[in-house]
């Protein structure tokens, strides 16, 4: 398109505005619609907005075609989220984090695929109508049969969760927590490729390889991180993640090679995994309202921090250089190190009679 990173910033955050306006109202229709018929109208329409988002002439054209592809995807999120905590309901076998883990190993897969074609010379407007046609394919094959779980027994005796869930102090804290997470995050996913190209000018694959090994770093994590946090406990198991995390995003604003920058990229996709899982068990846990609030209060400013890190970040690169992007989020991991305790678990309240 020929615009600065600014711009691009600014209609990247097409996406992370759908999501936060389906993550608000599609609750409600997904009911009436069904799980089933939901994942087979929207899957697909994901790559159909993306392939026309390859062609997009302009920023504001590049926005109004990532907008109704993050409406799929809150949708989608509310299905799969849904459909998880029904299954470890009925089986009593934790699943959530394994579940999230393979979204990171769908976008690894994503991520080399991309940067292949990428260094084949294949333009992404093809590569991406290609992908409507094996994403078409793939939710035939494997969610033509799919089976929603029931719903949980006492789901319709709730109160419904308001449509925005006012912060308390302690939720407050929580976003505190996973800040530095969520930027580093979204500028993992949006910026590492342009960061590896205008820093190093690398070749193709090598661009795309940097968020590769990103998101994979992060799924590893996620698969064995409930393991370590029944061990230990979550403050210590955000703690090292922070540490690690730290060091990553150091690596990146410093490195003086591609293979440098890619080991940051590696240690940022680990320091990210768990750290909003942590905080969202934390969330569910407290005893000062009902856990639905504080789940819905904590996941709606977490959006809203992905909706403006983009622009932000963009800015930063803009005026300051790509580096900076990553730099800027050194002081927010020191911050998230600060107020870590607040993840320590609740002690359970006793009635007094």
């Amino acid at each position: 398109m020929g615009v600065a990173e600014g711009a691009l910033g600014l209609a990247l955050i097409g996406t992370a505005a759908g999501t936060l306006v389906s993550l608000s109202l599609a609750g409600p229709l997904i009911e009436r619609f069904g799980h089933r018929r939901a994942l087979l109208v929207l899957v697909p329409l994901i790559p159909a907005c993306y392939a026309l988002a390859a062609i997009a002439p302009g920023p504001l054209i590049l926005f109004l075609c990532l907008f109704p592809a993050g409406l799929c995807m809150g949708a989608i999120e509310i299905v799969v989220n849904l459909e998880a905590d029904r299954f470890e309901h009925q089986s009593g076998r934790r699943i959530m984090n394994r579940s999230h883990a393979f979204w990171s190993f769908g976008f690894f897969s994503a991520a080399i695929l991309g940067a292949g074609l990428s260094q084949l010379r294949v333009s992404p407007a093809l590569h991406l109508t290609l992908m409507v046609a094996v994403v078409l394919l793939a939710t035939t094959v494997f969610l033509v049969r799919f089976e929603p779980a029931p719903g949980r027994v006492n789901a319709g005796k709730d109160k419904a969760t308001p449509r925005f869930a006012r912060p308390t102090l302690a939720i407050v804290m929580l976003v505190t927590v996973t800040l530095s997470a969520m930027v580093l995050e979204g500028a993992g996913i949006d910026w590492s490729a342009i960061y590896m190209r205008d820093v190093f000018h690398s070749v193709p694959f090598i661009t795309g390889l940097a968020v590769a090994v990103n998101v994979f770093a992060q799924a590893l994590t996620r698969y064995v991180t409930d393991s370590y946090v029944e061990e230990h406990s979550p403050v210590a198991v955000a703690r090292a993640l922070l540490i690690i995390l730290g060091i990553g995003d150091l690596l990146v604003f410093l490195a003086p090679s591609a293979w440098l920058a890619l080991l940051g990229f590696a240690a940022i996709g680990v320091g990210t995994s768990a750290i909003y899982p942590l905080a969202m068990s934390a969330a569910a846990q407290r005893a000062d309202r009902a856990a639905a609030v504080n789940v819905a209060s904590l996941a709606q400013i977490a959006v809203v921090t992905f909706l403006l890190a983009p622009p932000l970040l963009g800015h930063v690169a803009e005026r300051w250089g790509i580096r900076w992007s990553f730099g800027v989020a050194l002081p927010l991991v020191l911050l998230s190190l600060a107020v870590s305790n607040v993840l320590r678990p609740q002690r359970q309240r006793v009635a007094v009679v």
